[in-house]
């Protein structure tokens, strides 16, 4: 009796070895993605009142761990029974992300500077129903990266049985979301931990040098995030669709893979704002 749940316990460890090394080598091959996923979270998770921010943030966090539950069953009964299916959720999720990417630049550029009753108006709308909007924008691109993710996790393991293949896509699930927004949450709060520092030491010394830096940095590492996760949405769709439609993964050849995927980005969100601008038109029309 003793020897057979000892050897239980020798089955459950040298599982767990396996899975420690295939979840090395999934994180290493989803760092990339990460990285993008942490640009682009850091920048939606900005913007709020300092009391709201680590609320905003754990909503945004209990949904993509929501995301993760959804995502990781079906993208291993996919991979089993419909492959094809994750390559079109894939492409899908990538116009999805070429759009918002695209979008955000075109505003950039060519809005139209608000009157001061336009001011007013969105300040006096800028609440619950405001932050609601934020949180869910945050979730669903949340959950077109965390698609990504997964399947190049389970990319990493298609040669194991499935048990390793299910513990291992699980574990860089958890890390994905734990990993990012716990760094996320370390960046927004980065002015209030300064204040602190600066209230504490009497605004003297090098501890309130510390603390001035804190509060100075926030600001400009926000607007550095803001313009990398749109770089990094961009450059995510782009990497979908060369990575997934034969024809584009072929094209261009002798072109550097990040131009490429930048282009490809590019012309995909120009392509899908221009739709949706024309269907809202249609729509308006029609009313």
């Amino acid at each position: 009796m003793a020897s057979g749940f000892f050897a239980i316990l020798d089955d459950i460890t040298a599982l767990m070895d396996d899975v420690a090394v295939t979840a090395k080598i999934a994180t290493k091959k989803t760092a990339g993605i990460l990285g993008d996923d942490l640009a682009v979270n850091a920048e939606k998770a900005t913007g709020f009142l300092s009391s709201r921010e680590l609320p905003v943030l754990w909503a945004i966090t209990k949904g993509s761990l929501v995301n993760k539950i959804i995502i990781v069953p079906i993208a291993l009964l996919l991979n089993a029974f419909l492959p094809v299916a994750i390559k079109i959720a894939l492409i899908l999720g990538g116009l999805y992300l070429a759009y918002e990417g695209v979008e955000k630049i075109i505003e950039y550029f060519f809005h139209r500077p608000k009157t001061g009753h336009e001011v007013v108006a969105e300040i006096k709308q800028d609440g619950a129903d405001a932050e609601k909007a934020k949180v869910k924008s945050a979730i669903t691109t949340d959950f077109i990266l965390s698609v990504e993710i997964v399947i190049i996790a389970l990319g990493s393991v298609l040669e194991e049985n499935m048990t390793l293949q299910i513990l291992t896509v699980s574990v860089v699930a958890l890390l994905a979301t734990v990993g990012v927004y716990g760094i996320v949450a370390i960046i927004v709060r980065m002015d209030d931990a300064g204040y602190q520092l600066i209230k504490s030491s009497g605004d003297k010394g090098v501890v309130a040098g510390l603390g001035h830096l804190l509060v100075k940095s926030l600001p400009v590492i926000i607007r550095i995030l803001s313009v990398v996760g749109t770089i990094a949405l961009i450059l995510v769709s782009g990497g979908i669709f060369v990575h997934n439609i034969e024809f584009l993964h072929h094209l261009w050849p002798n072109v550097i893979p990040t131009i490429k995927e930048l282009a490809m980005g590019i012309a995909a969100g120009l392509a899908t704002v221009g739709i949706v601008k024309i269907g809202k038109a249609g729509i308006s029309f029609l009313k």
